[in-house]
């Protein structure tokens, strides 16, 4: 089972955060702790639908690997949205999207 003080619970609320003027958002203290978060750290950012952003922290500069994964995440929530989802802890997610991606590769 994953750490979850490192990497959060899938039920916890999430917490707000607002866009600023200047297109920016804060990410709350504990989250930056856990990712290991700090001034300058890098991340790729999609959309998803028109309601969710997906950032994901990565590596500077950006490998292929940090943006197959982004797509992975953005292809299992088309299938949530689509009513296809299934249940998995992270663990189980992390291992099935490294899977899929050997694959296409």
């Amino acid at each position: 089972m994953e750490n979850e003080k490192t990497h959060g619970k899938l039920d916890e609320m999430p917490e707000i955060a607002r866009v600023s003027s200047k297109g920016q958002i804060v990410i709350p203290t504990d989250i930056r702790e856990r990712l290991g978060i700090r001034e300058g750290s890098v991340f790729a950012v999609s959309s998803i639908d028109s309601d969710m952003v997906v950032m994901k922290k990565v590596k500077n500069p950006v490998t292929k690997e940090d943006l197959k994964t982004l797509a992975g995440v953005k292809r299992a929530w088309n299938q949530i949205e689509r009513g296809d989802g299934h249940t998995y802890t992270a663990k189980e997610f992390k291992e099935k999207l490294r899977k899929n991606q050997s694959k296409k590769v």
